[in-house]
């Protein structure tokens, strides 16, 4: 690698980290805030919301990489097209894809870090903080399991196979107990429903309730429509155990998928979150690209805070399209990979026409 490759991915780098730094603290206030309304309920108080938001902070970080890329970008090149350095290498004979190939590199440097932290360190300190939340807020219930979910609530413990969204769930079982005189526990009924739905509070409507209920010498059932349920257990505690692909890595998405397709069942949903996960990584790169013909066009001779501006926006705007489309296309069922590349497409179609367009 030549030396001025060097010098413009490390200045590219060194702007990233300076963004990256500011917009994770940003986003940790946030974060700290909005645990305020949860302060003092069951357990939960204000040394668990500080762990929280500690525990939050690497998915924060690698969800914000391709802003904090194209921010530290412009940042970065602005400042040495603002020093007259860009055209005196332009002058001295390097071309505008040298440049441009120069920000890939650190955008691939900033995607290998990005890489680790959301496959190895995000998802499972992120599934924690969950965790420590949940069983804070509600410690009155337990669950265990790791094959469905099993729930406990007082005399009640409910079994649930499968999560439709976030909250709806399918495959639901309820087993009432109660003591006898000696205190030991005993069935008293058992329960089916193909479809629970959270209305709010603690009040859920199950769809296709059957139930038995053991009698001192009969055993009575029934068959409903539907029937209104009332528990303490929220989709919030039951998102603690059930797979959820914003808190899985890439490979557990991938084995995911292959249990789903093992078993003949809707792959669509986990698709589109596996082609969004890695399209949203490789657009950190283009986004190191795309500050190249802002910083030698409009912006060369503006302020730091005029590309901070435009950096925020085009990033709004690209998340904005991201998930307008993601949204979108699960309703219109368009194809996973549509979903997934369609923003960075048009991302890498607006960066090369940028690009070529320069002078």
């Amino acid at each position: 690698m030549k030396l001025i490759d060097r010098y413009l991915i490390r200045e590219v780098l060194a702007f990233s980290a300076l963004v990256m730094l500011l917009l994770t603290c940003l986003s940790a206030l946030f974060v700290f805030i909005d645990q305020q309304s949860d302060i003092g309920v069951g357990s939960y108080g204000m040394t668990e919301a500080f762990l929280v938001t500690a525990l939050s902070l690497p998915q924060q970080a690698f969800q914000l990489l391709p802003i904090a890329a194209l921010i530290g970008a412009l940042l970065g090149l602005g400042n040495l097209a603002r020093g007259s350095e860009l055209i005196v290498l332009r002058s001295a004979g390097v071309s505008v894809a040298r440049i441009a190939g120069s920000a890939a590199g650190a955008g691939i440097v900033l995607l290998l870090i990005g890489g680790v932290v959301g496959e190895f360190f995000a998802p499972p300190l992120q599934a924690y903080s969950d965790q420590i939340k949940t069983f804070a807020k509600y410690s009155h219930v337990s669950f265990a399991g790791r094959s469905g979910l099993w729930v406990k609530d007082g005399s009640r413990v409910m079994s649930i196979a499968r999560q439709s969204t976030d909250s709806v769930f399918g495959g639901v079982y309820l087993y009432d107990l109660a003591e006898d005189v000696d205190g030991r526990q005993h069935l008293v009924s058992v329960a089916r429903a193909e479809r629970a739905e959270f209305i709010s509070g603690k009040n859920w409507l199950l769809k296709g309730y059957v139930d038995s209920v053991f009698g001192a010498d009969q055993l009575v059932n029934h068959r409903l429509a539907t029937f209104a349920l009332e528990t303490e257990i929220n989709p919030e505690f039951l998102g603690v155990a059930v797979v959820n692909s914003d808190a899985l890595p890439v490979r557990g998405l991938l084995r995911y998928l292959s249990h789903l397709r093992a078993n003949s069942l809707g792959t669509h949903t986990w698709e589109v979150a596996l082609w969004t996960r890695i399209a949203r990584s490789l657009s950190t790169v283009l986004m190191c690209m795309l500050a190249v013909p802002f910083v030698f066009g409009s912006l060369r001779s503006v302020g730091a805070g005029s590309r901070l501006v435009v950096g925020i926006i085009v990033g709004v705007i690209y998340f904005l399209v991201n998930r307008t489309l993601e949204n979108s296309g699960e309703v219109y069922g368009f194809s996973p990979l549509v979903i997934g590349w369609g923003p960075v497409g048009l991302l890498a179609l607006v960066t090369a026409v940028g690009i070529v367009r320069v002078r």
